[in-house]
């Protein structure tokens, strides 16, 4: 994969930079700054970013900021934000475009090598890779969406679940299901939410966005 990584700090950016490397990808061009990270998603539009929150010269929120902006001009350019805070605000304005291939982890949920580039990979397919402390913190304000109301609490769990961009066998194995009995839950909760198999969008994705943008 061709692979951005915005970070302002040096070490930490560094450290990405040679992790990724060693599992075989490119990383193409690395930021420092908000307007750094626009210019390189645009340059580059990459298989996949890494993307800090908090980036000079605000500190505040440049970083989110310059991904959804670089989203809007380039739809469905898979952004994985990696931070210490979760924005409430933008992180909902960065799923509500509805294309996937977004992630957002806090650092200090990623605890090996292996899950943070099974992340970026899930990202990349245009998939999701959501922390769970960023789903309860999404999840935590804001109205309700009616669509989210006919589900069963089993249903919401394995949604939940699937928002982490676990697969069907490994929500099976958190819940202490079979397969087939996920897959079943699955296809009653895409037709509770009206997600239908049309062929091109991916309903797992489409179902998790509404399950996170709760207004909708």
């Amino acid at each position: 994969m061709r692979i951005v990584v915005a970070e302002d700090l040096y070490l930490l950016r560094d450290g990405m930079v040679r992790l990724i490397e060693a599992y075989g990808h490119e990383v193409v061009a690395t930021a420092a700054t908000g307007p750094e990270t626009l210019h390189a998603l645009r340059t580059w539009r990459p298989d996949v970013s890494v993307v800090d929150v908090r980036m000079p010269p605000s500190h505040t929120d440049e970083g989110l900021r310059a991904a959804i902006a670089a989203r809007a001009e380039l739809p469905g350019l898979p952004v994985l934000i990696l931070s210490q805070y979760v924005e409430q605000l933008y992180a909902r304005e960065l799923l509500a475009d509805g294309s996937g291939g977004i992630g957002y982890f806090l650092k200090d949920s990623v605890f090996d090598a292996d899950q943070f580039i099974d992340a970026l990979e899930r990202v990349a397919a245009g998939g999701t890779a959501m922390d769970p402390a960023v789903i309860a913190k999404l999840l935590g304000g804001g109205s309700s969406n009616r669509r989210l109301e006919k589900l069963t609490e089993r249903e919401h769990s394995v949604l939940g679940l699937m928002a982490e961009g676990l697969s069907n066998q490994v929500i099976a194995q958190r819940l202490f299901l079979s397969e087939s009995a996920i897959g079943k839950y699955t296809t009653s909760l895409f037709g509770k939410l009206g997600i239908v198999d049309d062929g091109t969008n991916n309903r797992r994705v489409l179902a998790v966005l509404t399950y996170l943008n709760k207004e909708s």
